[in-house]
């Protein structure tokens, strides 16, 4: 009995000796393991990505162009204003004491001409009798009745007479000028004081307030701001900074998308507006400003807020798409058999030319050896790339297509799901590996 038990022990050993080789010669002759992935067949969409900022269309700076202290404030922020309405009023004493210092010196310049005027009138009237007696002197001169001393001092007195009216003349200008001069000075007095009224030059929304009551407005170089004002915040914009790589594909008239951390469940839509020429350089980094115009009825989007943006500037609709990670990988072989395999399946370069974006992808067929297809590549969405068309081999949905080189150290369980379909198309941004996502 322990003869036949020992028999039938070492029966199984051999089994298991015979089983172990097998599978040690079996995995040491297996083909190599991949990393896979079914070739899909949807929609895929070329994006431009960039984060903006949320502002109103209109934005006018409310500020004062003279100096003085805030006495009253009639706006707060979110006030609703309209053009006109008084937002604030500096204290007025001491421009109500300008304009009558300079409402009494127009006064004293007024009667000042009113003086001069007289002055004239009066020396008109002397040159006027002293010429008529200079002429009646010259008369009897000429008859030998009076002597020509007499002439002569008769007609140097008009003369002087004559040049007494043109002083007084000059005098009346003088004081003219002087009225002029006061009357200017009070407009300025006045103007002056009517700027202590700040008004709205809009209707808006206050969306800032920087001063309060008894602070002190200083004037002296430029005019400082006291409000900050959107005149309809149901009409905005963002303002996109996207990368030069992208402002090519992008034109006004486009629908654009982009979402906000305050609403991060909702999608906003607008059009772009423009992309303005002006660049904006950080660290050797080139933007551009692309303005989205959005309508925002219920005012849910505030000023300064960031957007995320997304603007779709391509679309390929049904098409094959393979991974990204197929168009990389090269598999471990010598360049005779790539050579073998490219002609067997009517390769005729493995090339990956700029121009033409050919590429070429590897599946595995029904015995799980690889196939070589070339393809020319179309749209990408960063995950996946659209096939134009297949130059040479077959690829169709369905098709197992290695995406890399299996990691003999991971479980199979993570190889199993390399192969599971993704549930919906992915989409991203621009093609061509040049777009910077998250800008």
């Amino acid at each position: 009995m322990k003869h036949i038990q020992r028999k039938w022990i070492v029966i199984l050993a051999l089994f298991v000796a015979i089983a172990a080789l097998g599978a040690f010669t079996l995995r040491g002759g297996d083909k190599p393991a991949y990393t896979t992935q079914r070739v899909q067949q949807g929609d895929i969409r070329q994006l431009v990505q960039a984060t903006g900022t949320i502002d109103a269309v209109t934005t006018v700076q409310v500020g004062s162009q003279i100096s003085g202290t805030i006495s009253k404030l009639n706006a707060d922020f979110n006030t609703r204003v309209k053009k006109g309405q008084v937002v604030a009023e500096l204290d007025p004493a001491l421009f109500q004491g300008a304009l009558l210092q300079a409402q009494a010196d127009l006064q004293n310049a007024e009667a000042t001409a009113a003086a001069a005027k007289a002055e004239l009138l009066k020396a008109q009237a002397t040159a006027a009798q002293t010429q008529k007696a200079y002429e009646r002197s010259d008369a009897l001169a000429k008859e030998g009745v009076i002597a020509a001393q007499q002439l002569d001092i008769d007609k140097a007195t008009s003369e002087s007479n004559q040049a007494g009216v043109a002083s007084a003349a000059a005098q009346v200008k003088q004081a003219n000028a002087q009225v002029a001069q006061k009357l200017a000075a009070v407009k300025v007095a006045q103007t002056n004081l009517d700027h202590t009224i700040i008004r709205s030059p809009i209707d808006g929304t206050v969306t800032a307030r920087s001063i309060d009551v008894g602070q002190t407005v200083a004037a002296s170089l430029q005019a400082p701001t006291l409000f900050t004002i959107a005149q309809d915040l149901t009409k905005m914009r963002v303002y996109a900074k996207t990368d030069e790589s992208d402002v090519g594909q992008i034109r006004p008239g486009q629908p654009g998308t982009f979402s906000v951390d305050a609403f991060p469940n909702e999608v906003f839509r607008g059009t772009v507006e423009q992309v303005r020429m002006n660049p904006t350089t950080v660290q050797n980094v080139v933007t551009y400003d692309t303005v989205i115009a959005f309508d925002n009825p219920q005012q849910k989007l505030f000023p300064g807020m960031t957007a995320y943006v997304t603007i779709p500037v391509a679309q390929a609709a049904n098409v094959i798409e393979v991974p990204n990670a197929a168009l990389r990988f090269k598999p471990d072989l010598s360049a005779d058999k790539l050579q073998q395999l490219f002609a067997a399946n009517g390769i005729q370069s493995s090339g990956k030319g700029r121009q033409s974006q050919q590429a070429v992808v590897w599946k595995l067929d029904g015995t799980k050896n690889l196939v070589p297809v070339q393809i020319v590549a179309g749209l990408t969405d960063h995950v996946n790339t659209a096939v134009t068309k297949v130059v040479a081999g077959g690829l169709n949905a369905g098709d197992v297509i290695v995406t890399g080189k299996a990691d003999a150290s991971k479980p199979a369980a993570s190889a199993a799901r390399s192969n599971a379909s993704p549930a919906t198309p992915r989409v991203g941004g621009m093609g061509g590996g040049g777009n910077r996502m998250g800008r």
